[in-house]
């Protein structure tokens, strides 16, 4: 990127960003909202400094990942609501990966909340708001051609080691990984890189202390103020983060 990147057309306005085309055909512009949703979008409130939140919390989770080893689509912060990031060719399926029981998984099987797993549980859910996201195992994915078996695999392996160091990440923060989503993409050359965000939006935090929630479930369950709790995670993630580059 040797030329100022600027920001071209509208590509997509989803839930919680909207993403643009720049004048380098490699890159694309991510604009973070002030917003929150629920239900699959179905509920929506502007949120005040959502957008700048995730977008600082997620570029220093995508560093940290990237320093590690773990190759993903992030390329810097331009501004406290904008990002740049690689264009990459989306895989329509959610990625979830369960340290504890919550959500889908605890209504479905009639487990305690927060039961701890032995050993992570992955999952896959097919990306379709008309049809809810739907679980989806990996003879379906195959079905449905949305993926072939060696990206399946690899979008796996990634999956276990983000949890690996989310897992450290926030430990540090004095906060449980209840269970994270997220998405993949590939690289104009085949290569699974992970995309999208990771932030209190699409990961269930708890305190370590209080037990109380530090993610968009305090949203969904009006629980209290989202933006305090946002700012709080990010306090702690940049101490982390600066108290060494570790």
């Amino acid at each position: 990127m040797t030329a100022a990147i600027e920001k071209g057309d509208l590509l997509y306005t989803g839930k919680a960003k909207e993403m643009y085309t720049t004048n380098d055909p490699a890159v694309l512009w991510v604009d973070y909202l002030d917003q929150a949703t629920a239900l699959n979008g179905k509920r929506k409130v502007a949120i005040d400094q959502k957008g700048l939140l995730n977008n600082r919390i997620s570029s220093l989770i995508f560093q940290d990942l990237a320093r590690h080893g773990i190759p993903n689509h992030f390329i810097k912060q331009l501004s406290d609501h904008v990002q740049l990031v690689k264009r990459v060719k989306m895989i329509p399926l959610e990625t979830v990966v369960r340290n504890a029981a919550s959500g889908s998984f605890e209504r479905k099987f009639a487990v305690p909340h927060l039961t701890k797993f032995t050993q992570p549980v992955l999952e896959f859910f097919y990306k379709s708001d008309a049809l809810d996201d739907p679980f989806i195992n990996d003879s379906q994915v195959a079905a449905l051609q949305v993926a072939d078996q060696a990206t399946v695999a690899e979008m796996k392996r990634q999956a276990l080691l983000v949890n690996d160091r989310l897992k450290t990440i926030f430990a540090e923060m004095g906060v449980q990984l209840v269970d994270f989503k997220i998405e993949f993409g590939l690289t104009a050359d085949g290569q699974v890189v992970l995309a999208d965000e990771i932030s209190p939006d699409s990961c269930r935090l708890v305190d370590n202390q209080t037990h109380q929630s530090l993610d968009k479930d305090v949203f969904r369950k009006n629980l209290g103020d989202l933006t305090t709790v946002y700012q709080e995670v990010l306090q702690r993630l940049a101490t982390v983060e600066e108290g060494g580059q570790h």
